[in-house]
């Protein structure tokens, strides 16, 4: 199934996601706040605002219907949220769910955070830093929307992991090829889940079990700083 209009993607946050009457006004006021926003900043492209219950909304909230079940409880990180998705539109279905906006962008930032205020997200940490810079702090959600290709991501990312982190990862086309060629010194359990949005794209959703980074990168990276 390829939800392609709007009218499609709320009614599947109403039926398929059982989004209540708050959370939709939530999701409402977000979009509005958005529309706003995009006048004065490029939050998301122009032409994507005709459809940005399809392309920002139902893109982020699918995140919530891949996990099929096995969503754990605890704090949500988005890194590289941008416009907030998808962390901030997890924030506003979760309320009760500490979720991390993290963006290197000022602007950005303080736009998480007017919105997060508007909306009354109390769970809602907004984080003005590079990924570099991040404590190694472990959360239970991992969430990355087309912030760095997997294999960069995970290097980056696998300090805030735990066995029991579930990754949710939105892709495009190529997320089978990135999968493919994530390095054999990782151990995991990644696979590919169909984008309800795009019929071409997909997510990697899964666990990272072990590993490093391949010993010849770390040996490049220590070089360049000789």
């Amino acid at each position: 199934m390829t939800l392609s209009t709007e009218v499609e993607a709320q009614d599947w946050l109403c039926d398929d996601l059982d989004i209540d009457a708050a959370g939709m006004d939530r999701l409402s006021h977000l979009v509005a706040l958005l529309l706003e926003e995009n006048e004065k900043q490029n939050l998301v492209a122009r032409g994507t605002l005709p459809h940005v219950w399809v392309r920002h909304i139902v893109d982020s909230a699918q995140l919530l219907h891949v996990s099929r079940g096995t969503l754990p409880d605890g704090p949500w990180i988005d890194l590289g949220t941008g416009a907030g998705f998808p962390g901030l539109v997890v924030a506003a279905l979760q309320p009760e769910r500490p979720v991390t906006l993290v963006d290197s962008r000022r602007l950005r930032t303080e736009w998480l955070q007017r919105a997060a205020d508007a909306l009354d997200l109390v769970n809602v940490d907004v984080v003005l830093s590079r990924v570099e810079d991040l404590p190694s702090t472990p959360h239970a959600v991992i969430s990355a929307r087309a912030f760095a290709p997997l294999d960069k991501l995970v290097t980056l990312s696998a300090r805030f992991s735990t066995p029991d982190t579930l990754w949710l990862l939105p892709k495009g086309a190529g997320a089978p090829h990135e999968l493919q060629m994530l390095p054999e010194s990782w151990c995991h359990m990644f696979h590919v889940e169909q984008s309800l949005t795009d019929p071409d794209a997909g997510i990697i959703v899964g666990r990272l079990l072990s590993g490093s980074a391949p010993a010849q990168k770390n040996q490049a990276r220590k070089g360049k700083r000789k």
